[in-house]
Formats: structure tokens, sequence, C-alpha cells
């Protein structure tokens, strides 16, 4: 089997390495990466500490518009499959090369494979809801991380489900015509299962900086970023929290940019602004944070792995179990929701779990190696 698997942005790094671990065992794996994040510390050091093979194909598109970028990423893809000839093309989450890759295997009639399938903010004035709402409805198997992304397409007419991989049988077809819902469970879990161990062994961001007792922030969404008001906000709430708690903030590119953009100053030396760190480094400033105030989908998701309360600074989010089982609140980008989400009850252990068993790799390699073209 031959697969050609689209990465281009961060998260996707982080999703690709257990699946692609898994596949490579007995498949042939051409990887190919947009580019869409480029720099050092948003790509090369994912491809290195995840041990993930270095791309067949780097398409360098790098950053631009939405158009501009995806209508490059569709052209440059397209000419890899026609090259390549692959029997599935993998893509996974919802960014521009998500898109991109899921528009061109389409178009040349080659079955898509869609991991993280099935998530919804129900905000169209998101394009990563834009991005994942197409991926779905062209791709041929659509792999959900959690029982709720399965009812989500449901809703939206998708009836050939199963929720349990292992329950397909070898006579199982994939068409696109009559695509193919499956919960395989989260591969972030997966990701994050096999590198936290490695993490606490190899990470020395906790002795580097100092840390005792913290509180982690991100925010790189455009809905924060772009919105004056709303960084203005978030950085006001982040300063008066920095009254009584030391903050780490990893700044993502946009979001350095846009703060010089507008002037924002921080008034404290509470707040410790750092350049964007590696995953591990990443896993352990999580696990060891009082909180994490983020708007990230996957740090709300490796928060709740870990058992931090999480605030997320959005409307809504596709992760609605974290928000149910009590580890995770949405706040609007008000300073005082912010810092009063802070004072809520830590819950108490809960048995419930609803990212699988850390085999979602394993199934969906299972389900395309059982895949009857």
């Amino acid at each position: 089997m031959k697969v050609l698997t689209i990465v281009g942005a961060r998260p996707q790094f982080i999703k690709v390495a257990p699946v692609s671990r898994e596949l490579r065992k007995k498949h042939q794996e051409i990887l190919v990466h947009t580019g869409q994040h480029y720099d050092k510390n948003m790509s090369d050091i994912f491809f290195e500490e995840l041990e993930i093979p270095n791309p067949d194909y780097n398409l360098a598109i790098g950053s631009g518009g939405h158009g501009k970028q995806t209508g490059e990423m569709l052209v440059r893809i397209e000419e890899v499959i026609l090259s390549e000839k692959p029997d599935w093309v993998l893509v996974y989450g919802d960014t521009n090369s998500t898109l991109a890759g899921a528009l061109a295997a389409s178009k040349l009639h080659i079955p898509v494979a869609h991991v993280e399938a099935g998530l919804r903010s129900y905000n169209r004035k998101m394009p990563e809801e834009i991005n994942r709402v197409l991926t779905d409805h062209i791709s041929s198997i659509l792999f959900c991380p959690t029982k709720n992304a399965v009812q989500n397409l449901i809703k939206e007419g998708f009836s050939n489900i199963c929720n349990n991989g292992e329950l397909l049988s070898k006579e199982t077809s994939f068409e696109q015509s009559n695509p193919f819902v499956v919960n395989v469970g989260d591969v972030m879990y997966d990701s994050t299962i096999y590198n936290s161990k490695i993490a606490q062994q190899n990470s020395k961001i906790i002795q580097k900086l100092s840390l005792n007792s913290y509180i982690l922030a991100t925010i790189h969404r455009a809905e924060n970023t772009d919105s004056p008001k709303r960084l203005k906000s978030i950085i006001e709430a982040l300063i008066e929290i920095s009254k009584d708690k030391q903050i780490i903030f990893p700044i993502h590119p946009r979001t350095s940019r846009k703060i010089k953009e507008l002037g924002i100053e921080f008034i404290t030396k509470r707040i410790t602004l750092i350049e964007p760190v590696s995953y591990l480094d990443m896993l352990v400033l999580e696990q060891k944070a009082l909180t994490v105030i983020t708007d990230s989908g996957g740090v709300q998701k490796e928060a709740f792995f870990f058992k931090v309360p999480c605030i997320t600074l959005r409307d809504e989010t596709e992760w609605i179990e974290t928000v149910e089982a009590g580890w995770n609140t949405l706040v609007q980008a008000k300073p005082d929701e912010i810092v009063k989400a802070l004072a809520r009850p830590i819950p108490g252990n809960s048995s419930s779990f609803h990212y699988g068993a850390g085999r979602a790799a394993e199934l969906i390699i299972s389900i395309l190696e059982r895949s009857n073209r």
C-alpha cells in the first residue's frame, strides 16, 4: 500500500508522528510538507524531536493570504499526486494544507482519508471550520477522534457509521460516494503517551527558565490576534493575573507581530515572553503548569490529558468533552471573565475519558489495510 501524507503546520507534525511510525512498519509512505509553517521553531525541530522522516517533498510555499496559499498548494500537490500515484492521500486536521491536499486528491479520483474528522465549532467565520467541513465532505474515510465528532457527521447526513474500527470486515468497501465514518480515538493522545516520558527525561525547559509556580499562556488564532480589541483585552488580563502569578508566554510569530503593530507594552516583569518552544518542552510546560490559558485546540486537549485546568480564549471549542468534564472553561476575551475563571474549582479525578486508548494510529493503519478500492 502506498500512502501520500500531507502536512504543513505544527499541530499536524504532532499528529502525523504516531501514524507515520505505524504505517512505515509494512507500507510505503510519501511525505509531503507544504511549508505552511516553515521556521525552525515551528517546523524543523518537530521533525527532529518526533523522529518524523524527512519529507519526500518540501513545497516551501510559506505564508500568504488564504486564497493564494491554498491555490499554490493545490497546484503543487496535484503535481506530486500525478507523479507518485498513491493508493490513498492522508490529510490531518483543518489547515489550508488539509483542504488543498483533499481537493487535489479528490479531483484526481484518489481516495482521501481525513484524520481528526468531524470536529465542529459551528463558527463559519473561522477559516479552520471551512477547511474541516469541506475536507470531510470530499473524503472517503473519516477518522474521528471522539463520539461527539461522529455525532456531528451524523447530523450532516453521513450514514455509513462504525464506532469501533475493529468491527470492520475485510470486505468493507470505501467509496467517496458513500464515505465511511469511524471513531478511532485521538492520534494526539497516542503522541502524548509516547512522548511525555521522553519529554520528562530530555527537556530542560523548567531548569532553563528557573520555574517553580507558573501559568502557561499561548495565543495565536486570528480571531484573537487580528482583533485589536480582543488582543488588548487578553493582554490586559494577563497583566492583571501576573500581579499574583508568574506567566510563561511562548509567543507565536503572528502574535508578536500584532503586539508590536499595536504598540502593546508589558508593564510587568512577571510575564516571561519566550520564543515558540519545541514539542517536548511544551509538553513539560503544560504538565507542570498551575493553569493553561490558550486559544489552541491541541493545547486544550493536552492540558486535559495531564489534568491541568485550562482557560480557553474562545467563544466556542471543538473539544467540548474537556468543557463537560470541568477541566476547560470557555471565556470571551474580557479581562474580568479571564481573571474570574482562574478561581473556579478544580474537578476531581474522573474515570471517564473520551479520546480512545492510545491506539488510534494502529486502528487507522488497520482500516487502510482493509480498504478495497
